[in-house]
């Protein structure tokens, strides 16, 4: 870990929290790597990559791509309500009927606290938007046709430093938006839907 404002050494709470992300069991549907993490919002700060499988090499998937970065400020930021923040991004592309729903960014939210509740992670302090994107190609990139995306942006703020459950959320969530079947027993998907634009 490079050094930051905090010193080269990080404290050994943030340590642990980082392990805990590493040991993390995560879909096999996703291809995870560690990203350099934004330096400017936390002393201490750590940042996961995930793209659903297959992915072209060097570009996000086709399917849904997302982004976890943790935080963290021993004095407890205000806003935060504790030491650690959690920041999360998923990405997947929808049928064009499916991104006139206006239901779906509901949906999106829902499969979030879901996925997060059945793995028995405990938070405080969550935020967030989801949005609904529709696009039509003009010109030379008019035989692209129409086509929709969902994006969730959210963060949180995790009760202890044991965030395997969190991480594991998260990845179920970027699974479910690209519509692979849940993980866990009694959820349900709206559609199965994988074709980016019509």
């Amino acid at each position: 870990m490079p050094d930051t404002p905090a010193g080269p050494t990080p404290p050994a709470v943030f340590t642990s929290a980082v392990e805990s992300l590493r040991s993390a069991t995560l879909r096999p549907e996703l291809t995870v790597t560690e990203i350099p993490a934004p330096g400017t919002l936390a002393p201490w700060s750590f940042a996961l990559a995930a793209d659903v499988t297959p992915a072209r090499h060097g570009r996000d998937s086709e399917l849904g791509t997302g982004r976890f970065v943790l935080l963290y400020d021993a004095s407890s930021p205000d806003a935060w309500g504790g030491p650690f923040r959690v920041i999360c991004f998923a990405q997947a592309p929808l049928e064009t009927e499916m991104g006139v729903d206006p239901f779906i960014a509901e949906v999106a939210w829902s499969w979030l606290v879901d996925a997060l509740a059945d793995r028995g992670a405990v938070y405080t302090a969550a935020s967030g938007t989801a949005t609904r994107i529709l696009s039509t190609g003009f010109g030379e990139l008019e035989a692209q046709g129409q086509g929709a995306q969902i994006e969730l942006r959210a963060s949180w703020s995790p009760y202890d430093h044991d965030l395997a459950a969190h991480v594991e959320g998260w990845s179920e969530l970027l699974c479910m938006l690209a519509g692979l079947p849940p993980a866990v027993e009694g959820v349900s998907l709206l559609s199965a839907r994988r074709v980016g634009r019509e």
